[in-house]
């Protein structure tokens, strides 16, 4: 090879190797300058992830410091639930007792009421039924005593003006008896009571006469006392 050859060779060689010196500075450049961004990716990554981090841990402090507040509602509501349902209880078993003393007082009243009735009614039916020629007067007088109203007023009558001569004059006596009662309705002050009756009449030397009847009696109460308002065959 000439002269000439071996040096355009060499120029060429040292033209060309510059320019891979260069190409290589640039592409270690750009790796650097990879790395470096990858290197503030990761950080920029970190930093979120702790930024995150940090945010959920507010979240979750706030969040617990919240519950305590909200039990404590919870728990002043349910308390005051809870005296409202017991004060409503109380309440309802105090009138429920209340009436069921209330039931049981009637009830007792009522029996009571019941039991003296019907042996004011069987008593006061002998007597007003019940008589002898020579003391007539005195027991109808006596028998005016258990009676009231409008019914006393024509019992009085009646005896005045028809019984009591009638016995004086014709030896008339009767003989009253009550075999059965039954008590139809009873309330403190009123009652009514169904009165069988047997009733035996003796006329002078006559044979006794028998007769059976039924009376519907109701009586109030006046004062104490279990007084006939009326007096009503059935």
């Amino acid at each position: 090879m000439s002269k000439h050859s071996e040096d355009q060779t060499t120029k060429e060689e040292a033209t060309v190797a510059p320019i891979d010196t260069e190409t290589e500075q640039a592409e270690e450049t750009a790796e650097k300058s990879a790395v470096k961004t990858d290197e503030a990716d990761e950080a920029d990554e970190a930093d979120k992830t702790d930024e995150a981090d940090e945010a959920t841990e507010s979240a979750d402090e706030a969040s617990e410091s919240a519950e305590p507040e909200n039990a404590k509602r919870g728990i002043q509501w349910s308390r005051v639930f809870e005296f409202g349902l017991l004060h409503d209880v109380a309440l309802l078993l105090a009138i429920g007792a209340g009436y069921l003393k209330w039931m049981d007082n009637s009830v007792r009243n009522s029996e009571t009421a019941r039991i003296q009735s019907v042996q004011a009614a069987k008593d006061s039916t002998i007597a007003l039924l019940s008589y002898k020629p020579d003391t007539v007067e005195q027991q109808l007088g006596a028998a005016r005593d258990l009676l009231t109203g409008d019914f006393r007023d024509s019992y009085i009558s009646l005896t005045n003006d028809v019984v009591i001569p009638g016995a004086k004059q014709k030896q008339i006596a009767a003989v009253a008896t009550v075999p059965a009662v039954a008590s139809v309705s009873a309330k403190p002050n009123h009652a009514v009571v169904l009165v069988f009756v047997n009733q035996t009449v003796i006329v002078g030397q006559d044979a006794p006469t028998d007769t059976a009847s039924s009376v519907r009696v109701t009586l109030d109460k006046v004062g104490d006392r279990w007084l006939i308002s009326k007096f009503d065959p059935v």
